[in-house]
């Protein structure tokens, strides 16, 4: 890495945050265009709650505030154009927007297809059954239903293909399935499928047998995701430094020892119940490294600074002093497992999961003592196109019950962050730094899940790793049950503890079985 890629990289992290309008006109803007949060939130790449947040007056920062600064600047833009253009009514026998307009907005925008998506305020020609349709995608007239949009193909006349257009043909229209491509729109079909095409591939190569495909997936899992982030990373606004220096607390302390860096992998189990029997479920959290992809990571080269401020704009590792936890009967310590005390280092997911348990709004804790870093300009979007198109992938192969796409995606992530450290499996990036924050990333979602299961009165029994946590309680109400990166899935259910019961004359005892 040269002088000129390190100053680079300051200067990326170093830029003047752009200015937003005032809390109450974000949320009007956003309204003005019957643009929903889901959809605000995923063009943004972040949960509807921090959009809403934001309209009550949080600020975002980094990359994703200059993209929300982007979008309330073209939606005021839009607004004042539709205020100077007159007003029409919509035509006899149509009715206005409803709610049940709004619900399918928000469907098209959790589908990942909703780019621009707005209510009409009178019904247009949708662009590809001609029928009339109540809303429009980055500007073209469009139902949101595909099925809506099949029946009103289906209910019209038949008509000659016009000369020199083969294109179009006399009966129903086969809706084009379509999606963003920058400004316009392009036909999922278009669109390009590389583990799509690698599954099929090794199944031709293979004739068929699925266990020599998967087997031969699985061998090039890294290569591949390699291949897949270089894809992703086109046209992204900061280069990814591949190798940069490290210092020495990244570095393994022997041939198979390990570095300075503590992760706060959880282990922890309730030491005590009320008395009676229990029954304790083990939820399974899908997805958790890939979920971990999301996170704050260093651009560029990590330097070092001391004292005690924390700077959100960047990222990187922190020498601490944690403050003392007193919560070990109900949740697990945030740092994990730790025997020894006094200051260690740890990742910026822990440092940040410490800080936000500190702040008012929860008050668990004292703030932790910061006496020096290693960090660089950061951005939380680095790896979000990349954690997306592995997402897009394995929730399509739990819809079609493709295993063998389903393990290897897995083995994409799972892989990607394991090798990025020192290993012999991935030459292609130098990142241990990333590995940990990665790893830390997922250890602080779990965290914030037991918090999650406590806050809303379940009983948390034990935690661990990545993706365990045990709970009494109707924790249905709580989580939602499934494969898809957001929602749970039942690993175990067990009883601990037994009912007792008192029999006049006979005292307490276990009850009959």
């Amino acid at each position: 890495m040269t002088d000129f890629d390190a100053i680079d990289a300051l200067l990326a992290g170093a830029r003047q945050e752009v200015p937003l309008p005032p809390a109450e006109e974000r949320r009007a803007l956003r309204e003005g265009l019957n643009v929903s949060r889901t959809q605000v939130a995923q063009v943004l790449g972040v949960s509807p709650s921090t959009v809403g947040g934001w309209e009550s007056g949080r600020d975002p920062s980094g990359e994703v505030r200059e993209k929300y600064a982007y979008f309330l600047d073209g939606a005021r833009t839009k607004l004042e154009a539709q205020r100077e253009e007159p007003a029409s009514a919509p035509p006899a026998g149509t009715c206005a927007a409803s709610d049940t307009d709004d619900s399918a907005s928000e469907a098209a925008a959790d589908e990942g297809g909703a780019d621009e998506v707005e209510a009409l305020p009178a019904p247009e020609p949708c662009v590809l059954c001609g029928s009339p349709a109540r809303h429009q995608v980055a500007g073209f007239p469009q139902h949101l239903d595909p099925a809506e949009c099949r029946t009103a193909a289906a209910d019209q006349p038949k008509r000659p293909a016009r000369p020199g257009n083969p294109s179009e043909s006399t009966g129903p229209h086969t809706p084009v399935k379509v999606v963003p491509a920058g400004r316009r729109l392009r036909a999922a079909s278009d669109t390009p499928d590389p583990i799509g095409e690698a599954v099929a591939a090794a199944l031709a190569q293979h004739e068929g047998d699925v266990d020599e495909a998967t087997a031969a997936l699985l061998k090039r899992a890294i290569p591949d995701a390699m291949a897949l982030l270089d894809a992703t990373r086109k046209g992204g606004r900061y280069d990814i430094v591949a190798h940069p220096w490290i210092p020495d607390i990244l570095r393994k302390q022997s041939a198979r020892g390990s570095d300075q860096i503590w992760e706060a992998r959880p282990k922890w189990a309730r030491e005590e119940l009320p008395p009676g029997a229990h029954e304790v479920t083990a939820l399974d959290i899908n997805g958790a490294y890939l979920s971990a992809l999301k996170t704050h990571l260093p651009i560029g080269q990590l330097e070092h600074s001391t004292g005690g401020d924390h700077d959100r704009r960047r990222a990187g590792v922190h020498l601490i002093t944690p403050p003392a936890w007193e919560h070990e009967a109900i949740l697990p310590n945030p740092l994990g497992n730790r025997d020894e005390p006094g200051p260690l280092w740890v990742t910026e997911p822990t440092l940040r999961l410490l800080l936000r348990l500190s702040s008012p709004k929860y008050g668990l804790c004292d703030p932790p003592e910061i006496h020096e870093s290693f960090t660089s300009g950061a951005t939380e979007g680095l790896l979000e196109k990349f954690r997306v198109a592995l997402k897009d992938a394995r929730d399509r192969a739990i819809a079609d019950e493709d295993e063998m796409m389903l393990e290897y995606v897995k083995a994409m992530y799972s892989k990607f962050v394991s090798t990025m450290g020192e290993s012999n499996y991935n030459r292609e990036l130098y990142r241990p730094d990333w590995m940990h924050l990665i790893r830390s990333q997922a250890f602080a979602n779990l965290w914030m899940k037991a918090y999650k299961a406590y806050d809303e009165g379940l009983t948390v029994v034990r935690v661990m790793g990545t993706d365990e946590l045990h709970v009494t309680g109707e924790w249905r109400g709580v989580f939602p049950e499934g494969r898809g990166v957001a929602e749970v899935k039942v690993k175990d259910v067990y009883t601990v503890g037994h009912v007792t019961r008192t029999d006049p004359g006979q005292g307490a005892g276990p009850a009959p079985g």
